[in-house]
This record gives structure tokens, C-alpha cells and sequence, in this order.
């Protein structure tokens, strides 16, 4: 199966068209949508695809083309002027961000749909496919289509890469870019510049509606496995890449697929696993950690045990007890996982008659837990730290296991 696979991504011609396009869509479109997240601008592509739509259905009503430059030119043209509206509207009103994008998005695409209408119904016949731009139509791509994509990602790459600096800092501290003399307003239209064109050279092949999980998607999962901006817009773009090459090809391979949807849904299982798979930020690693943590204090809490019931003898370290007695201690499943464990680092030792008794060094550690308030919060006497002399307390200082990180 695979060896066919590869076999006809080199060989057919409109597989390696939609498989190369798709690619580099998720290439441009992840590297940038790594800065919309750590700005909190996430909303903003989704705002650009859909102010994009008037613009595409404006270009061809004046030009009388469907040329992929000719429309692409206008979406960008569209959403630019809707991003520099958002922005407009931040700062010269009491609106927040989200309100505004939700207003342009709106607006916008609702201009869109009543342009759409108007020349729908028009005596030409020119206009049919236009609708396509909605949900995309990577099937549809040909030569001319990948080189406009492969020049314009081209350039917001190397853009990109020109002001990495610059746009690092306005990422992470605007302010401090600004005490610097830096023109914070500049790069903020250059940095929305960017991610317009990374949105409008993508909305043949995902669609109006798609085009910004895509945006959104790989860097969500990038971000979830690296804290460095460099190794977050690399992965972010090759998380694009890669589910636009995997959501070509599996499409191709399965008839009446569309590509567009196909491929939002490659990126959004690479996004779930990332959220649960990754090493520091994933959900199963923080439930290993809960888990190993709670281990830890049933743990200190036998040790704890074992040293004040020792604590009550001559001689700690030969004060020998059944498990019973611990387990009664104790009342949780895993004392003698617990006592293992200690067996294991060398604090207490089993004896032939099935007791466990503390060595010097469990007693010294035992001690270092009870003295600085035990699992329990109580001395070695088993009076509560918090009691007063033959006074009664409810209050019960054990830390919740769940709570700690």
C-alpha cells in the first residue's frame, strides 16, 4: 500500500499538484499562525478568511477572471483592510478584540455572501466555481495555482526570517519593543500583513470556513512539546506540512474525500495527541506526575508511621512492627507497594517473622518528615501539631495530594 502511495505522489501529475500545494500551505500557514497564538490573536484568522470572501467575489466582479493571482490579490486586499479595521476599531473605541473580530467577521463575510448572491444571479456564467472558495477545492489546483503559492509563501517566509528579532520581541513585550525604539505599529501591520497572505493563498485548497484551523491547529500542538519560539514555528510548520501532505493523500485514496476537510482533520488528530502525548505539557504525562506524586506521599506517610511508632521504643532503628498495624495506620490500599519502596532506598528492612523496622537512616528520614510537618501534621507522640495542650482539633493539615505539582 505505501509503496503504491509514494509511487503515484511521484507520478500522477494532480496528486503531486494538491499533495505539494497542500504542503505548502501548511508549511506557511502553521509558521505564522505560531505568533497569532502567542499573541492571543487566534480569532484573527479566522476574522481574515471570512473578510476574505468580498474581496475574491469583488476581484472577479471588476477584472471578469477567475486567474488564482487576480482573486488571491483581492482576499488579500479584503482581508488586510478588515484586519487594519479590527485594529482601528481596538484602539479608537471600548470594544475589545474579540468583539471587533467578531463584528469584521461578520460584516465581512456577510458582504461576501450578498456579493455572491448578486452576481449568482447575473446573466454570465462566468462566475460558477467562486463558491468553491467557501470549503476549498484542492482537487482543483494546478501549475499555476502552486507556483502563486510557492512564491507567496516564499516571501512571507523570508520576511519572516528578515525580522525574526524584531518580531520576537513584539510577541513577547510590545512595550519593551516600543522603550526600544522599535515601530511597534509598523511591525504589528507587517507581522497581520504576513498571516493575510499565509490565509488567502490557502482558501482554494482548505476554504473560507477551514482556513483557520489551520492557522490555529499546528501551533496549538507545537506548542505543547517546546517553550522556544524557534523550535515552536518549526514544528507548527511542519505540523502544516505534514497533515497537508498526509490529507492529500489520503483524499486521493479514498474516493469522493474532499481534500480540505481531510486535511483539517489530519491536523486536528496531531493536535489531540499532542495534547495528550506530549512529554511536559501533555494530559497523560500530568496525570503520570499526579500519580507519581501521590505515590510519594503514601509513601512518606508509612515512613512517617514506621518513625513514630519507632520514636516510642529505646531503640528506633530495632522497633520491628506487623503491617497490620500500619495498614490500620494507614487505612489505604498500598502500604506494602510503600514499605517496598523504602526496602528499596534503603530506609526500613523486612524481617524473617514478616515486621518491618526502620534502618538508621529511615529513623534520620522519618524524623526530617515528622519535624517538618508529615503527611499526617502530626509529632511523634500522634498528637496533631495544631492541638493545644488538652485541647481537641478538628483541623486536619494533610496535603492534598491532588493539589501538588
Amino acid at each position: 500500500m505505501m509503496p503504491e502511495l509514494l509511487h503515484d505522489l511521484v507520478a500522477d501529475y494532480t496528486l503531486r499538484t494538491v499533495a505539494l500545494g497542500s504542503a505548502a500551505l501548511g508549511l506557511v500557514a502553521g509558521a505564522l499562525g505560531a505568533f497569532a497564538v502567542l499573541r492571543q490573536q487566534s480569532l484573527l484568522g479566522d476574522a481574515v478568511s471570512h473578510a476574505a470572501l468580498p474581496g475574491i467575489v469583488l476581484a472577479f466582479m471588476i477584472t471578469g477572471t477567475k486567474a488564482p493571482l487576480v482573486l488571491v490579490l483581492g482576499a488579500a486586499i479584503a482581508g488586510w483592510v478588515a484586519s487594519l479595521l479590527i485594529m482601528l476599531v481596538v484602539r479608537t473605541t471600548r470594544l475589545k478584540t474579540d468583539t471587533a473580530l467578531g463584528l469584521m467577521l461578520s460584516v465581512f463575510f456577510g458582504l461576501g455572501m450578498l456579493l455572491m448572491s448578486v452576481i449568482q444571479r447575473s446573466a454570465g456564467a462566468g462566475q460558477a466555481g467562486l463558491e468553491t472558495f467557501l470549503f476549498g477545492q484542492a482537487a482543483a489546483l494546478v501549475g499555476d495555482d502552486l507556483v502563486t503559492m510557492a512564491v507567496l509563501g516564499g516571501v512571507v517566509l523570508v520576511v519572516l526570517a528578515g525580522l525574526w528579532k524584531e518580531f520576537k520581541l513584539l510577541s513577547f513585550d510590545a512595550a519593551f519593543a516600543g522603550a526600544l525604539g522599535l515601530p511597534v505599529r509598523v511591525l504589528d501591520v507587517a507581522l497581520t500583513t504576513l498571516l493575510v497572505i499565509a490565509i488567502v493563498i490557502g482558501l482554494q485548497t482548505v476554504g473560507v470556513v477551514l482556513m483557520s484551523a489551520l492557522i490555529v491547529a499546528p501551533a496549538a500542538a507545537a506548542r505543547q512539546w517546546t517553550d522556544k519560539l524557534g523550535r515552536l514555528v518549526l514544528l507548527a510548520g511542519g505540523f502544516g506540512a505534514l497533515s497537508g501532505l498526509v490529507g492529500a493523500v489520503i483524499s486521493s485514496s479514498v474516493p469522493r474525500l474532499p481534500t480540505g476537510p481531510t486535511i483539517i482533520l489530519v491536523i486536528t488528530a496531531i493536535t489531540v495527541l499532542s495534547l495528550l502525548a506530549a512529554p511536559r505539557r501533555g494530559v497523560l504525562a500530568a496525570w503520570w506526575r499526579r500519580w507519581q506524586q501521590r505515590r510519594e506521599l503514601q509513601t512518606d506517610r508509612v515512613l512517617a508511621d514506621l518513625y513514630r511508632l519507632a520514636a516510642q521504643h529505646d531503640e528506633p532503628a530495632r522497633a520491628a512492627h506487623q503491617v497490620d498495624v500500619l495498614q490500620t495506620m494507614s487505612p489505604r490500599a498500598g502500604v506494602r507497594r510503600s514499605l517496598a519502596q523504602l526496602a528499596g532506598r534503603g530506609l526500613a528492612v523486612e524481617q524473617d517473622d514478616g515486621q518491618w523496622r526502620l534502618t538508621r537512616q529511615g529513623v534520620g528520614a522519618g524524623r526530617e518528615v515528622v519535624d517538618r510537618g508529615g503527611p499526617d501534621g502530626r509529632d511523634p507522640a500522634g498528637r496533631d501539631r495544631g492541638d493545644s495542650d488538652g485541647g481537641d482539633s478538628d483541623g486536619d493539615h494533610r496535603p492534598d495530594p491532588g493539589g501538588a505539582r
